[in-house]
């Protein structure tokens, strides 16, 4: 019988239509396109692309030249500008703000088949600790409030170019979805004095049922109440608020469970389209919660969405989602797929 699930930490009902009991290979897709013309990201190549900000290169290269491992630049076709002051204007019931802030490509390795699943563990830390470095340089910027990073892997996943790559927009403020987790995550601390992230690991450690694997930094499980089929979160076992607080150590352990993640996904899913996104704590006061309290409720998280459905009219109409593969079927899919399991 289908069930609607409650998850906190997304904040959100979702529908899980356990009778529908989609199973990977009932997820059928064409396979992508191979894009044909040179590409702007590979080495060699950066004359093509705007000057970089940012790059992890051998010692002796020169900017925007080769000798890079991972590099940052603009993007060509920003969402938002540099140019201009983020200042809040009205008009009668309606509030806007210039579209002030940055977005910036990452280019997660100089090989066009670079993929997550292909990189050497301390390739993929290089682009994590950059992803770090590059929130905290827009951070020196008191305009900016929020930094989304995401992964769109795949056309189907809104990906434009196949070369690996990863996306940085910096927001002048904070979006809807971080602001209604934050707010969440503060109710539960003030009602509890814990946090909502760390129980609900401790609760999968306990049942044991949606956990695909773990290492002794970071966890990945399937939600109570998933959005869509094989949807997946990694988590700090530690709690930690910020994601650009996390040190190169620990980041080498999130480049593993991540590695691993990508490569299961690949298999079991026959190589599927998904959105990676990370979310971290604002760096500014939101609804007068103060950063500093923000770091005892909030815990930053990694969120995998595989693209295996489609939004319709239900969706946009009630915010719910409709699963038709629950998570602890998917999570059982998935752990036994994963060689390095301990559950």
């Amino acid at each position: 019988m289908p069930e609607l699930r409650k998850n906190h930490i997304t904040t959100g009902w979702n529908i899980i239509a356990s009778e529908r009991g989609k199973r990977p290979n009932d997820y059928r897709r064409q396979p992508d396109k191979k894009e044909e013309s040179d590409c702007p990201f590979c080495e060699g190549h950066e004359q093509e692309t705007p000057l970089e900000v940012f790059a992890l290169r051998a010692e002796g290269s020169q900017p925007n030249k080769p000798g890079w491992r991972v590099r940052v630049v603009p993007n060509k076709f920003p969402a938002l500008s540099l140019e201009g002051k983020a200042v809040l204007k009205q008009e009668g019931l309606f509030n806007w703000i210039p579209g002030v802030g940055r977005h910036e490509v990452v280019v997660d390795t100089p090989r066009h088949d670079g993929f997550i699943n292909k990189l050497s563990d301390e390739e993929l830390k290089d682009v994590l600790v950059t992803l770090k470095l590059r929130i905290l340089d827009a951070q020196k910027d008191p305009g900016l409030k929020y930094v989304q990073i995401f992964k769109n892997y795949g056309p189907e996943a809104g990906a434009s170019r196949i070369h690996p790559h990863t996306q940085l927009i910096a927001l002048p403020v904070v979006p809807q979805t971080i602001r209604d987790e934050l707010l969440t995550a503060y109710e539960y601390f003030q009602e509890t004095e814990h946090c909502l992230f760390c129980d609900t690991i401790q609760q999968e450690k306990e049942k044991k049922l949606r956990i695909v694997s773990e290492n002794d930094a970071f966890i990945c499980f399937a939600p109570f109440s998933s959005r869509v089929p094989f949807e997946l979160h990694i988590l700090p076992v530690s709690h930690y608020a910020n994601y650009e607080h996390t040190d190169e150590e620990e980041l080498f352990s999130l480049a593993q469970i991540l590695k691993s993640t990508i490569t299961t996904l690949k298999k079991v899913l026959k190589d599927p389209p998904y959105n990676l996104l990370i979310h971290t704590a604002p760096h500014c006061a939101v609804a007068k919660i103060d950063p500093k309290v923000a770091c005892n409720c909030y815990h930053w998280h990694i969120e995998i969405l595989p693209v295996l459905t489609r939004i319709a009219g239900f969706e946009l109409g009630t915010g719910m989602f409709i699963n038709p593969t629950p998570p602890e079927i998917a999570a059982k899919y998935l752990r036994e797929s994963n060689e390095n399991s301990t559950i």
